[in-house]
């Protein structure tokens, strides 16, 4: 579901002449809140859903029966409770993207998916943590949130995307008001 309430829409369905040329894959980890049940999904052409198969039976286990049992109900079952959670945390991505772009040399937009935030943090390489330390890049500037404002962040270099910071926003509303004062002391505090 895209961050506007849309069901995001697969390759096939855009464009119907790719459908014997796209896979799609997902999972209920996210959706379901189901992490650790290891369970994904593929469909696509017969001929490449049978090359995968031949290909994982030699190289990994299959997902439990269990795992297997709960994902279908998870996928059969009522799915309102999807558009609920996307609901919240439509609201909540909204309100935390609010907070960070007051927060000096910090900018966001929301995203259309996911549960992060991808925050530009160009604004406040080149400045000194209270202790004098340079913040030279974002990893510098994800460990000065750890060791000064107890916010755990990951560095966009991880991702091949510097200078940002990655920050989740699949919290209670409560914990995401208060990272948010956590982040703006933080950043009110470099010189």
């Amino acid at each position: 579901m895209s961050g506007n309430g849309v069901p995001a829409p697969t390759l096939a369905e855009i464009e119907p002449r790719l459908k014997q040329r796209t896979l799609t894959v997902s999972g209920v980890a996210k959706s379901y809140a189901m992490m650790g049940w290891r369970v994904g999904y593929a469909a696509g052409p017969a001929a490449l859903i049978r090359a995968m198969t031949t290909v994982q039976s030699q190289t990994t286990n299959g997902a439990s029966s269990i795992s297997q049992a709960a994902a279908v109900a998870a996928l059969d079952g009522p799915q309102e409770l999807l558009f609920e959670r996307a609901s919240i945390l439509r609201a909540r991505r909204n309100r935390f993207a609010e907070i960070v772009n007051t927060c000096a040399g910090l900018s966001c937009e929301p995203p259309e998916g996911a549960f992060y935030l991808l925050v530009a943090c160009a604004g406040v390489i080149g400045k000194r943590s209270p202790d004098g330390k340079l913040i030279e890049t974002d990893r510098d500037f994800a460990a000065y949130l750890l060791d000064h404002a107890d916010l755990v962040v990951v560095a966009g270099e991880d991702f091949g995307l510097s200078p940002y910071i990655r920050v989740s926003f699949a919290n209670p509303t409560s914990t995401i008001e208060e990272a948010g004062r956590r982040l703006q002391r933080a950043c009110d505090a470099l010189r």
